[in-house]
């Protein structure tokens, strides 16, 4: 029988993964933990919220596996830290995928790592230690995907890439074939990627600018109301 999960965590991301593990998995969450000086309840959906500085003598790691439920501060290296902590106690960490991830047979998964469900992960993929999917990213076939990643809603990650470790692709980021991405890179919304980025990069998008008219004014001048 499985061990019960513990998920480090009380924020957003905390909320959404207890709800995929559960909702959608049938995975039974026992209890949420933080560092006890981020404790403002005692409870969080419905489950109670104990210090993670004692969390052996409550829910010992025999009986136990651990999820780290953190964002990405300090460009997931927060997170990465939290895991080796719970590492550290003797706990088995877990990852989680989507039953629908659309993820392959051969799909190599490290500790820690949460795939979220309308992905499509093409066949020789590995993700490294601790890295997060979100829905409607595309990773293209034989692409590494290094330690503490994060990589947001809708990436498109061509085939044949490299992402370096504790790096960040924000919403639409798209990253050519074959192309290497250093350590520590910073990948902003909309971005395109077609060569090597050296290690502490980071590539930001210009936001569109709004034109003058208003709302009203354009529908009225580009009868788009009429299609």
């Amino acid at each position: 029988m499985s061990k019960q999960i513990i998920i480090f965590g009380i924020g957003k991301i905390a909320d959404v993964i207890q709800f995929h593990m559960r909702e959608e998995s049938g995975m039974s969450v026992a209890a949420f933990t933080v560092d006890e000086k981020y404790i403002t309840d005692k409870e969080f959906n419905g489950l109670p919220v104990v210090p993670f500085e004692n969390i052996e003598a409550l829910y010992p790691p025999d009986k136990y596996s651990f999820f780290v439920a953190i964002g990405y501060h300090d460009l997931n290296a927060v997170r990465a830290q939290k895991v080796q902590e719970v590492s550290d106690k003797g706990y088995e960490v877990i990852s989680y995928i989507h039953p629908n991830s659309s993820a392959p047979k051969d799909l190599v998964v490290g500790k820690n790592c949460f795939v979220m469900n309308n992905v499509c992960i093409h066949p020789r993929v590995v993700l490294g230690d601790n890295v997060f999917v979100w829905s409607g990213t595309l990773i293209g076939h034989h692409s590494v995907i290094g330690n503490d990643g994060w990589l947001t809603s809708c990436c498109n990650i061509g085939g044949n890439v490299t992402i370096g470790n504790n790096s960040f692709l924000a919403v639409n980021a798209t990253i050519g074939h074959s192309v290497t991405i250093g350590n520590n890179c910073f990948l902003g919304a909309n971005t395109l990627v077609t060569k090597n980025l050296e290690d502490d990069k980071v590539v930001i998008a210009e936001s569109s600018k709004p034109i003058k008219l208003s709302s009203r004014q354009f529908l009225r001048m580009s009868h788009f109301s009429n299609l």
